[in-house]
């Protein structure tokens, strides 16, 4: 924690390039030394007690998420949207409140069209969790965003958490963890590939807690600069066989939609293949939906009760088809 902390407050002072340049070193050797538990942990595929499976009989679920973390990659979420509608998927995008302007008109036009938005810290300063009181005096702004927003997820940048802490949002789920990724400032994993329930502790409410399961774009393309997806391919066929939730989450602030070279990006060509791949390979086989309804359907399957949980479902003029996607049945 405190050495985390430290980090933050130099950060500013470092050039972005020495920064890359540090953290490539560290994670090719925390690469070598973790390579038993990364990509694959294979303790996390173990199913939840009582579980009996995903709807229709599919044989994994599917959950695309984007972190939208600074204002250029705001500019890019209606190109990244229209990849997605035209393989036939939807995702959810997490906007920072206050580190940027966020459009309302984006997020009502991402809406309107069937994608989810979220709130994605609060000015991804890597401080949330630096204390109680910096965390309890900023979730009252994040609530206030996830209410003016009408949503109800949310995602810490840098995956930082503290599930315990979190009750004090107004969400229904949060997605700030994984199943397995050393390379994270907190690098204890959930060790599962599944949702999991975060009960109420008697005065502030529950949620469900979606951990990511493929690894993230900037880790892959920018850190470990590989040039093609097969580590993907690798994690879901895993995930596929023990038929757990593929979730992932990507940010557009790297992706490259021209052919135009640039330090720090990588072409959107290779998440298009990675769609196209699960759609060819996989059809039929996959339940695809936003994180609220996946939060929904775990909220509705857990023996545990969830009291004040926050209801999490689409506006009112969305049809139960169009919440639901699985382009291998088409």
């Amino acid at each position: 924690m405190l050495l985390r902390k430290s980090y933050y407050t130099l950060k500013p002072l470092i050039p972005r390039r020495v920064q890359l340049m540090l953290r490539r070193a560290w994670i090719r050797r925390r690469r070598r030394l973790h390579a038993d538990v990364w990509p694959i942990s294979r303790g996390a595929g173990s199913a939840p007690d009582g579980w009996t499976g995903w709807p229709d009989g599919k044989r994994f679920a599917l959950v695309l998420t984007h972190d939208i973390d600074t204002a250029r990659g705001q500019t890019r979420c209606r190109q990244l949207a229209e990849v997605e509608e035209r393989l036939g998927f939807r995702s959810a995008m997490y906007f920072v409140p206050e580190r940027y302007p966020v459009s309302p008109d984006l997020r009502e036009d991402l809406v309107s069209r069937g994608f989810e938005v979220g709130v994605h810290g609060l000015t991804h300063d890597g401080k949330l969790y630096q204390s109680r009181e910096i965390f309890e005096r900023r979730a009252a702004r994040i609530n206030h965003y996830l209410k003016e927003w009408g949503c109800c997820g949310f995602r810490s940048p840098a995956m930082h958490h503290n599930l315990d802490w979190l009750r004090s949002l107004n969400v229904a789920y949060d997605a700030s963890t994984f199943d397995t990724d050393p390379f994270e400032p907190q690098p204890e994993g959930m060790n599962t590939i599944f949702p999991f329930l975060v009960p109420d502790d008697g005065a502030r409410r529950g949620y469900v807690e979606l951990p990511y399961t493929l690894p993230q774009d900037c880790t892959l393309f920018i850190m470990m600069q590989e040039r093609g997806i097969q580590v993907w391919k690798q994690k879901l066929e895993w995930i596929v066989d023990h038929g757990g939730m593929a979730l992932l989450i990507t940010h557009p602030d790297y992706m490259r939609f021209d052919r135009v070279s640039a330090r720090e990006s990588y072409p959107v060509a290779y998440y298009e293949e990675l769609l196209q791949h699960i759609q060819h390979r996989y059809a039929n086989q996959y339940w695809h939906v936003l994180p609220r309804d996946m939060a929904q359907f775990w909220t509705e399957r857990s023996p545990l009760p969830v009291s004040g949980a926050v209801a999490c479902r689409a506006s009112e003029e969305d049809t139960e088809d169009s919440r639901t996607w699985d382009m291998g049945e088409q």
